[in-house]
């Protein structure tokens, strides 16, 4: 269990490490962030849409738990993020943005919906630290072969999730920072499946319609909005083959998988 334990934190910090790929966009002048944004607020929308229901429905399935129970927990994620959403707009004032590559200054509010991203990446994290760490109590060659997948599945995410967080209104430095402290709860994660082993793998098809629920929720509700402001033929061109790539990409993760 030693070997397991270190080796399965160990990958979860490299892992968590990857919130800081947003450093490449620190020195990015505000014109060039502006069109990177563009794409990859378009991009997430498949990559969200696409991680639901190609990865993490199909896993939640694969855990034979009743499907209507399954059902009832992506529902259920849905409501709860849009709770979350309502509560947040009650509680904090926000902006309103005339496009979909708005950059906000660092004394803009931040909207709502980058705290439900947050929110949403954190859960998502947590049950990335709990797949590895259950891996390397199977085997150190399966846990090696997981953080791998992870990481390859977390690069590209990671990216957009920092130009989300810059578009709804967090600086970029804040952006960063949060996005890492949301990555490290894989190390709580994988501190709790290590310590609890086979108890809460349990718990992870609830989880992981949860989440699944959250990712839809922000898609449809928060990214899909925004990206119909853009109404150029050109552009709204790009955006969808954005969102194809964002798709496929989850697609080509299952050849690792």
């Amino acid at each position: 269990m030693l070997p397991a334990s270190i080796y399965g934190i160990i990958s979860v910090l490299i892992v968590s490490s990857i919130a800081f790929a947003g450093l490449f966009f620190l020195s990015v002048n505000d014109k060039v962030l502006k069109n990177i944004i563009f794409v990859l607020v378009s991009f997430s929308v498949g990559a969200l849409f696409g991680d639901a229901f190609v990865h993490l429905i199909p896993e939640a399935f694969k855990s034979g738990m009743k499907s209507s129970n399954i059902s009832a927990f992506i529902i259920l994620g849905i409501i709860v993020f849009f709770v979350l959403e309502k509560f947040i707009h009650w509680k904090h004032s926000h902006g309103e943005t005339d496009g979909v590559c708005e950059i906000h200054k660092e004394k803009n509010p931040v909207r709502p919906a980058g705290y439900i991203i947050l929110l949403s990446d954190t859960a998502h994290n947590f049950l990335d630290g709990v797949i590895i760490a259950a891996s390397y109590m199977i085997s150190a060659e399966v846990g090696i072969t997981t953080t791998i997948a992870v990481v390859l599945h977390e690069i590209p995410q990671e990216i957009g999730r920092f130009g989300l967080l810059i578009h709804y209104g967090f600086s970029r430095i804040k952006a960063l920072l949060f996005n890492f402290f949301s990555a490290l709860s894989a190390v709580l994660g994988a501190a709790l499946a290590l310590s609890f082993g086979g108890n809460v793998s349990g718990f992870t098809p609830f989880i992981i319609s949860l989440a699944a629920g959250g990712f839809i929720y922000i898609a449809g509700s928060d990214l899909v909005p925004e990206i119909h402001k853009t109404s150029d033929p050109k552009k709204s061109a790009i955006q969808f083959i954005s969102i194809l790539g964002g798709i496929a990409l989850m697609f080509a993760f299952l050849l690792i998988e």
